[in-house]
């Protein structure tokens, strides 16, 4: 039964990210780029300015978040595992190529994110915490006039929100590495990423502040070295990338099964996972800033996007220059750390507290909002139920394989992000690119 579950779920993902999302999130991010007149080039420029107009926004209002803390929260759901475990798929089945695919999918769902955000500010509503609602089911009521779709996108959003797949990769890299107990050591996960996520968007953002940057300069600053190692095989790396962009042909099958469209599924979709782009998280989280100026709080999820999208690339790199992504047999969890040890003795147990640290903020992070959700859908019991479908949901994925959740998670970021998209297109007069 088990086998026949997995099976449709790998046709249904197929089916979404070989054509049906894979069009949507491509035709519209392009859209947007033109109707912007290439906004996301104007403001990766103007980072210094744009900071201190968010800057000036920060405690004028006891309503909300601090802005920048929100900032960090929108890193810490992107800047995660997916960026060192999940992405490696795109390599390791889609080909070098698919690298090209991932960084149109990026470039062109900076603004996508830009108006994702910007619909969640202009219509959230205050609530009773001293913060906002805000998110894909406010703006797609706006958007179509009825609760049906809205509804989905909660009920998609919190299968969503308990992150099954990063949990999973957590766990096999502890009990690997440090050989403990797998129910001790999904016990302890537990118990750490609930007593973060119950307390909502303020704690949630406050953690991500003091744990997102030591995590993003440390594994930049080795991923860096590692390349600059391999200096003298970059020129081959690109060509080897670049050339396969449009003709890399896949064990896996030709032109239709491989090929374009391989590259393409998996550069695309790991660009929409890792960034979250399209899939509504981000508009939740920073729907809560203080700000009222929509347009400010939205410019810096380009940031955030360019930002997620650097780290990815260096892990891509990393496995080209050192010839890893060729290595059968291996889980997605296991490639990047195998890179390491080539240079790094020990870097296994480094790597296992690193992945804590990533995949502790962005569990945490899409916990929050699958909470929100749930509240939307039933304000008196929601919250409470989700926490028991979370702490179920966790154990039962926690004995599948990497490939198996991450391709429920696939699946269902791909549903999210062609209804959210929809919406999003039907308000693009509602958006200004300022």
């Amino acid at each position: 039964m088990t086998g026949i579950v997995f099976e449709l779920l790998t046709q249904l993902d197929a089916m979404l990210w070989d054509y049906i999302g894979l069009i949507i999130i491509l035709l519209i991010g392009f859209y947007l780029t033109i109707y912007s007149k290439f906004f996301q080039f104007r403001a990766l420029f103007r980072l210094r300015t744009y900071v201190k107009d968010l800057i000036a926004c920060a405690g004028k209002d006891k309503q909300g978040t601090n802005p920048i803390k929100l900032y960090f929260a929108s890193g810490g759901g992107m800047v995660g595992l997916g960026n060192i475990v999940t992405v490696v798929s795109a390599v390791t089945i889609g080909g070098p190529g698919s690298l090209v695919w991932l960084w149109i999918a990026s470039f062109l769902g900076m603004l996508v994110k830009y108006s994702e955000v910007y619909l969640g500010i202009k219509y959230r509503i205050k609530n009773n915490d001293k913060g906002f609602d805000g998110g894909p089911m406010y703006y797609l009521r706006v958007a179509f006039k009825n609760r049906v779709l809205p509804v989905m996108v909660c009920v998609l959003l919190c299968i969503y929100g308990a992150e099954v797949s990063q949990f999973l990769i957590l766990t096999d890299t502890i009990v690997t590495t440090f050989s403990l107990n797998r129910y001790l050591v999904i016990g302890i996960l537990l118990f750490f990423i609930l007593l973060t996520a119950v307390k909502g968007v303020k704690r949630f953002a406050t953690v991500c502040t003091a744990m997102m940057p030591p995590f993003m300069l440390i594994y930049v600053a080795l991923g860096m070295w590692i390349i600059a190692d391999h200096y003298s095989d970059l020129p081959n790396v690109f060509s080897l990338i670049f050339s396969s962009f449009l003709d890399y042909k896949s064990q896996v099958g030709g032109f239709v099964s491989g090929g374009i469209l391989l590259a393409a599924h998996y550069g695309v979709s790991r660009a929409v996972y890792s960034g979250d782009i399209g899939i509504g998280y981000d508009s939740i989280i920073q729907s809560e800033t203080q700000t009222i100026y929509p347009e400010k709080q939205a410019r810096m999820s380009i940031f955030a996007l360019f930002t997620d999208s650097l780290i990815c690339t260096i892990s891509i790199l990393i496995l080209l220059v050192t010839g890893m992504w060729e290595v059968q047999g291996l889980q997605p969890s296991e490639y990047v750390v195998s890179a390491l040890k080539l240079y790094l003795p020990n870097v296994e147990y480094f790597m296992a507290v690193l992945f804590v640290f990533a995949g502790f903020t962005t569990i945490t992070g899409y916990l929050v909002v699958g909470q929100k959700c749930a509240k939307y859908l039933n304000k008196k019991y929601g919250q409470y139920l989700y926490i028991l479908y979370s702490i179920f949901a966790f154990i039962f994925f926690s004995f599948y394989s990497q490939e198996q959740v991450i391709l429920v998670m696939s699946v269902s970021g791909g549903l999210l992000m062609i209804i959210n998209m929809l919406g999003v297109f039907k308000l693009r007069k509602s958006i200004e690119f300022l």
